[in-house]
């Protein structure tokens, strides 16, 4: 089957994308409102894009007004990790909370000071990524916010001396289908070699 994306609702496009890119990484986003109550959400349209600067996207979209707004405020925010440990509180982070309630508390989560930001961080993350807004592109309904990653938190059995994260130590979940409740885990890898353009002569 064929789809004219241009012609489509942003509800189909949204069940057909959303559905085929995936696993996608989720971002428990932390941001601090004015009011000094600590925000919480994820989001799955994440990833990291570059990393001279380090930098990381995600798009909280226009139905995610607390974050946006407290990252329009202050310019900083939180990238935490999802392991699998935290999967039923990040879910409860998903509510639709008043302003004025913690996320964080609701999902059973506590918070530990950032080091280069304001936001804090929160304490069961395998990893955080401290973020100062590098700049927020708005196409259509679509709001992505560039984030410079300034300070990263890794717990000691992730990461060893030659800067190698222990991938499998992580127990990193990732989103799946568009919609509804569909997740996977990303310990059930396999590896494939990259080989030189010689090498491939001498096979092919």
């Amino acid at each position: 089957m064929d789809f004219d994306l241009t012609q489509l609702a942003p509800r189909e496009s949204y069940k057909l994308l959303a559905s085929l890119i995936v696993p996608r990484p989720i971002a428990l986003v932390t941001t601090l409102g004015e009011n000094g109550v600590v925000n919480a959400a994820p989001f799955s349209f994440f990833n990291m894009m570059g990393s001279d600067p380090p930098l990381l996207v995600f798009a909280p979209g226009t139905g995610s007004p607390h974050t946006y707004d407290n990252i329009r405020s202050r310019h900083e925010f939180v990238v935490n990790v999802v392991d699998e440990a935290m999967a039923h509180g990040m879910n409860i982070c998903a509510t639709d909370f008043p302003d004025d309630i913690s996320e964080i508390e609701m999902a059973g989560f506590t918070t530990e000071s950032s080091t280069r930001i304001a936001v804090p961080r929160i304490a069961q993350a395998p990893a955080s990524l401290e973020c100062r807004e590098h700049s927020t592109l708005e196409i259509g309904r679509n709001r992505l916010i560039i984030g410079e990653v300034l300070q990263l938190h890794l717990r000691d059995e992730i990461v060893d001396g030659d800067f190698n994260v222990e991938s499998e130590n992580l127990h990193i979940i990732g989103r799946m289908v568009g919609g509804g409740g569909g997740y996977c885990r990303t310990n059930d890898r396999f590896e494939i070699a990259r080989i030189s353009y010689e090498e491939w002569q001498k096979k092919n």
